[in-house]
This record gives C-alpha cells, structure tokens and sequence, in this order.
C-alpha cells in the first residue's frame, strides 16, 4: 500500500519535468513527509487539464457520496478490482500523475508488526516521478462545498518491495516517464498491473527497529 509519500522538489523543478505550470502556487510547499490519513493536498495533473499542476485532496470521494467519510477507505486503489469496487469504477478513467520524490514503507520484523523498520523508496538520483492515480470532483450537498480528491493505484509487489513491505505485499504504481501520456490517455488498467515495474532504489533509515508496544 501506499500512505506516506515525499515531495522535496521546488515548484520550478516540477513545472519542468512535466512541461506544466503550477495553477496556484500558494498552496505549494515541499514536504520531506506526507501522510495520507491527513488528507492534505498535494500536486497532481489530471487529464482534464495535462498542462496544468493543481492541488487536490488525498484521500478520494466518490460524486455519489453523501459525505466525506470514505476518503479514510480510499486513500489507495487496488488495480486489480478498479472496475468492480463502487468506489472507483466510475471514476476509472479519471487519471492523474501524482507527482512525488519518494514514499515511505515499513518492513515487519514480527507477524504483529510490533517491530518495524522504516525504509525510503523512491527513483535513481532522487528524481521526480508519478504515481499512477485517479481523481473525482465531489460536492458536499450540505454546504454546498466542492472538493476535488484523489487516489493513488497499487499493484502486487515487485521482488524488491516483497521484501520491505513483507505482510500485505503490495506497492504503489510508479510509472515510467515515457507512460505517463499513455496513463493519462487512458490505456487499458491492465497495462499497468504488475509485472510493470520501474526500477526503484530503497535506503533504510534507521538500523534500529522501531519498537511498538
């Protein structure tokens, strides 16, 4: 799964590897830890608008929702049952790139998860990527607010995230430069299940397990 991610680029830096301009550039600020049960918003770039970067909520709601409450289910979507689960099939070609440096996981070092340790993920040389995501514009019919969300896709685990993410073994889809338009453009899903796979390179950050009692 995917609820801890890292944005540590400028706004300049990011507008020039996805030859796309920051929409609003107030609500940018680099982030070296994001936690997805926050909700915050992070910047994405849709496939309504390729050219642009904007800011939406983590954490997707459906247009059918009568509240917010199940963005805590839909921080993450799982590829393999996108056309069936309620949550997002109606949404399955609503893409978006969510633009990252990185993402935390932890490896389990008992079948409790009592013991832990916290590894670093991302892309050689710290560069840029994108999540594969979906996005949905959602109104509160209470008070009438709008608010746009998102979800990032997952797939099985490649060996290496086998390995740190050792329970549930699972990953979030990172995708290749060279097929970020395709995602946008709607290729079929199942183009990006595994065993598509980026090469990702992990760095433990502390030698000491985190202890959870």
């Amino acid at each position: 799964m995917c609820f801890h991610t890292i944005q540590n680029k400028l706004s300049k830096q990011i507008e020039k590897r996805f030859k796309a301009k920051m929409r609003d550039e107030s609500l940018f600020a680099t982030q070296d830890s994001i936690n997805g049960f926050t909700f915050p918003k992070t910047p994405i770039i849709t496939n309504e608008h390729p050219d642009i970067i904007e800011h939406y909520n983590w954490g997707l709601i459906p247009d059918w929702s009568k509240d917010d409450q199940i963005k805590k289910m839909t921080l993450n979507a799982k590829i393999e049952t996108l056309d069936e689960k309620p949550s997002f099939k109606n949404v399955i070609n609503q893409r978006c790139l969510v633009i990252a440096t990185g993402f935390n996981e932890w490896q389990w070092l008992d079948s409790k998860g009592n013991t832990k340790i916290k590894y670093q993920i991302g892309v050689e040389n710290d560069e840029l990527f994108a999540f594969a995501g979906l996005y949905s514009h959602w109104t509160d019919t209470h008070t009438g607010e709008s608010r746009n969300t998102y979800t990032i896709v997952t797939t099985q685990a490649n060996p290496l995230m086998a390995e740190i993410h050792n329970i549930k073994k699972r990953m979030p889809i990172i995708l290749l430069p060279g097929d970020e338009a395709k995602w946008l453009n709607q290729a079929s899903v199942q183009d990006f299940a595994f065993p598509y796979d980026v090469d990702l390179v992990a760095r433990k950050l502390d030698d000491n397990p985190l202890l959870l009692f």
